[in-house]
């Protein structure tokens, strides 16, 4: 599923092919689309750079046009040659922006706008993104304060739910977000009030690790074309290269966790009802009238126990 480190990934490779270009066609299968394009056309403009923030793509365009989408669950950008067979058919095909010497297919995305500059300043969604966990500005210590300021204002609210939440912190999907709370050994049911400060420093300091570890430009070592990498395997947290072994604990429920021998649990979770998995040993429950797990167990998780 794609989270911040498939759309990095995906803005990575569609700067290094049309980023700079002009561009020679456009096919939409989507109406608004469609509107924007015969209004103010597509062709003859300049791709002048494609960058991610969070799960947001964003292309943009001279003449202050920016096309903007979001994958969702199932939505995915594809890089062809000119007349190269699409690995996907034609009714699955949502956007194209055509170069000389490449097409870029949007396939099945859900979310798809045209925006100028100061549209998008005013979009409920972009604008309200929380500090990108892969940006090059993005700190630990800024990541830390986003969530201790989300906790006092939500004490209440499930820690699991907050690391999705794209206004605290961009890029973490449900994944991520089930392996950052078991490296830091925290229940992902815990109440906000409950989290230490330690705990959210280990949760934000493994969330970039991890994402970062995740979309190592590997271009010249994989021998991708020119240089461009669209895909780099099935995403793992853990050190192991066997694909079997790749995730601590999301998709193992019933299994054994790798790191105690405790079964590995899953129950459905906030209003959306995402999957959450956890280990009951390594990630114990705190509540009403509880103290969080010692300073110095989460001490030892840091220091490479567990963890990429």
């Amino acid at each position: 599923m794609p989270e911040g480190d498939t759309i990095y990934r995906a803005a990575r490779a569609l700067q290094k092919a049309i980023g700079g270009k002009v561009v020679t066609g456009f096919e939409t299968g989507l109406a608004k689309l469609a509107r924007v394009n015969d209004d103010a056309p597509l062709v003859g403009r300049t791709v002048e750079r494609v960058e991610s923030r969070g799960k947001w793509c964003l292309i943009f365009f001279s003449g202050d046009l920016i096309l903007v989408t979001h994958m969702l669950m199932s939505g995915s950008w594809h890089l062809y040659r000119p007349g190269e067979k699409w690995w996907m058919g034609r009714d699955r095909m949502r956007v194209v922006v055509r170069t000389a010497e490449w097409e870029a297919v949007g396939f099945n995305i859900p979310v798809a706008e045209f925006h100028t500059a100061r549209s998008l300043e005013r979009s409920s969604q972009v604008p309200k993104l929380g500090p990108d966990v892969l940006s090059d500005d993005f700190t630990v210590e800024g990541g830390v304060a986003r969530l201790a300021g989300y906790g006092r204002e939500n004490p209440e609210a499930e820690i699991a739910v907050v690391l999705l939440n794209q206004r605290v912190l961009a890029g973490l999907g449900n994944v991520y977000k089930s392996e950052v709370a078991f490296a830091a050994g925290v229940n992902p049911f815990r109440a906000m009030r409950t989290i230490t400060s330690l705990e959210r420093e280990v949760m934000v300091e493994v969330s970039r690790r991890y994402m970062k570890a995740n979309v190592v430009d590997g271009s010249s070592s994989l021998g991708g074309e020119d240089g461009i990498v669209t895909y780099s395997g099935n995403r793992r947290t853990t050190h192991s290269s066997n694909r079997e072994e790749r995730l601590w604990v999301y998709g193992r429920q019933g299994q054994e966790c790798r790191r105690c021998g405790a079964t590995v649990m899953m129950r459905k979770q906030g209003l959306q009802a995402r999957s959450t998995y956890w280990c009951p040993e390594c990630q114990p429950w705190v509540g009403m009238g509880e103290t969080a797990a010692p300073v110095g167990r989460v001490a030892v998780v840091r220091r490479g126990k567990i963890g990429c």
